[in-house]
């Protein structure tokens, strides 16, 4: 992380900081004051290449709910989408991205707790970073299992949580559901039944069921 993106103060709103391989388009937010904890969350979008931004309903529905909770927030744009420069790399360089984020982040809020959120292609780019930047909490929405290789990446040594559709059209929620199973520590589950991948019709249920499941978890009070 350059000197130039440390010096980008944290607010809400739009921000172009410099990454890896050039400019990450974010969208910060705050919660709430009345509300607000000393912690501050990530939140990754699903697959570039099929239309996966940072203004994904799934993504934007998790950033109210993890505002709900008094988390500040922070949605970002992977490399080749939107504003934010250089080339889709298969999760690769999208790790190094969410790794800078969360480094510029750790520097504007310290003290802070970090939690990471991923919706699908994000999920697994979350799970990927996790052990490189070891937060707090790691949540991960319908995460792509059977559609990339899972099985090298470690389990997340914090609290973390799986939430999963049963008739998820695009990910096989029977698998996902499997290799929860096998991971250790364990994951909390939640499988959302007559729920399908993009949360249709479900997404205030998603955003409840978010506030409930992590409530537990949250850092005390700013």
């Amino acid at each position: 992380m350059s000197d130039a993106s440390a010096q980008k103060a944290f607010e809400a709103g739009p921000l172009l900081l410099p990454g890896p391989v050039g400019t990450l388009e974010l969208a910060c937010n705050l919660p709430d004051g009345a509300l607000a904890r000393r912690g501050m969350a990530i939140i990754a979008h699903p697959h570039p290449l099929h239309g996966g931004t940072m203004h994904n309903k799934v993504v934007t529905m998790v950033e109210r709910a993890l505002l709900d909770l008094g988390l500040a927030t922070v949605r970002f744009n992977f490399r080749g989408v939107g504003q934010s420069e250089g080339v889709h790399d298969d999760g690769v360089g999208e790790t190094d991205d969410l790794v800078a984020i969360a480094q510029w982040l750790r520097a504007q809020r310290p003290g802070d707790a970090l939690w990471l959120a991923g919706f699908s292609f994000g999920s697994y780019v979350t799970l990927r970073a996790a052990p490189r930047l070891l937060p707090a909490q790691v949540v991960l929405i319908a995460p792509p299992v059977g559609r990339w290789d899972f099985a090298p990446i470690a389990a997340p040594t914090c609290p973390w949580l799986i939430v999963q559709g049963e008739e998820d059209e695009v990910v096989d929620a029977k698998a996902v559901l499997a290799w929860a199973q096998t991971l250790q520590p364990a994951p909390q589950v939640i499988a959302m039944p007559e729920t399908g991948h993009y949360f249709h019709r479900r997404l205030v249920d998603l955003r409840g069921a978010l506030r409930n499941a992590l409530s537990p978890h949250l850092p005390p009070a700013a």
